[in-house]
């Protein structure tokens, strides 16, 4: 399997990344434990989470996702075998960009995930309150004392990474390598101005939500499939014609392939411009099979005209 450049790191993925906000959530420690190990197993490598995670579920404080996630890689023994990601600026905890907060977020982090390096530490997004060039230099301290390889920016419009961009170029800090932002067949704004940027910049890009949610799936056309559902809400957006004939176009691609819709979702998505890899969690192993079949699935251009 070919992997794919983190922007200029120097660091390489697999073509699939595999989200752990449910880790500790929605999957429990042993079903995460075994998401992990079959994700390893089928030749993939790049796991992303974020502090917070999962701070918005009833019970939850955040945390939860890179405890789970440090727990296995010491129980496996495992750590020089992933690349790891994670993010801090959202949890209330650990909310924006100052020098002095990002220093003690990845102090955090680190403890959590039972490691003394993160392969890609975010910005789990911007902070305009924040001068740019001291967060650039907090990130630079970590990257200097070997805590963190490289950096990444997640929900950052094209201004705000352009500007950062340039203020690494010119004060000699790292530079965001990744982006993380909202891109999937329906949300597609990240196409506008962002992707020309990412291209031309060579930021590589890993969105989330590449199944929006789990509504490319094709299991949710009207309001009563959302009922009780954990994204329920989120999905509900997503329902009006224009999507609902998506839906339909997609799965009729699935049929021409053999396929399931998430399968032609995540392989639509992972050869699009600037993308290193789409993120998305699975919380069983059907699921997880799925996702892989996907980042392997090769569409075409046939398929890719009547998606859209």
């Amino acid at each position: 399997m070919e992997k794919r450049a983190l922007g200029r790191s120097g660091i390489k993925v697999a073509p699939l990344c595999l989200g752990g906000n449910v880790f500790g959530w929605t999957a429990d420690e042993a079903m995460s434990f075994k998401l992990l190990d079959a994700f390893l197993a089928a030749g993939f490598d790049f796991v992303d989470t974020a502090d917070g995670y999962s701070n918005w579920a009833p019970g939850h404080v955040g945390g939860e996702s890179e405890t789970v996630i440090g727990k296995w890689m010491k129980a496996r023994g495992n750590r020089s075998r992933v690349i790891l990601a994670t993010k801090l600026g959202m949890w209330k905890k650990t909310a924006g960009l100052k020098a002095a907060n990002i220093i003690s977020a990845c102090e955090g982090s680190l403890a959590r995930l039972q490691t003394d390096y993160i392969d890609l530490y975010q910005a789990h997004r911007d902070d305009p309150d924040t001068p740019q060039n001291e967060t650039l230099e907090a990130f630079g301290k970590l990257v200097k004392e070997g805590k963190v390889r490289a950096i990444g920016a997640s929900n950052f419009d094209a201004t705000r990474l352009a500007s950062a961009l340039k203020i690494s170029e010119e004060g000699g800090f790292p530079r965001y390598q990744t982006l993380q932002p909202l891109y999937n067949l329906i949300d597609r704004d990240f196409e506008k101005a962002l992707q020309p940027l990412c291209v031309e910049e060579d930021v590589g890009v890993f969105p989330y939500y590449a199944l929006a949610a789990g509504f490319l799936t094709g299991k949710y056309r009207n309001k009563q499939d959302t009922e009780g559902k954990a994204r329920g809400t989120r999905v509900e957006t997503y329902l009006n014609d224009k999507n609902l004939g998506l839906l339909d176009r997609m799965e009729k691609v699935a049929k021409a392939n053999n396929a399931t819709m998430a399968e032609v979702a995540i392989a639509w998505l992972r050869d699009r411009p600037s993308i290193v890899a789409p993120l998305a969690s699975a919380t069983n192993l059907d699921q997880l099979q799925s996702l892989i079949r996907g980042a392997h699935l090769k569409l075409t251009a046939a398929d890719i005209a009547a998606l859209g």
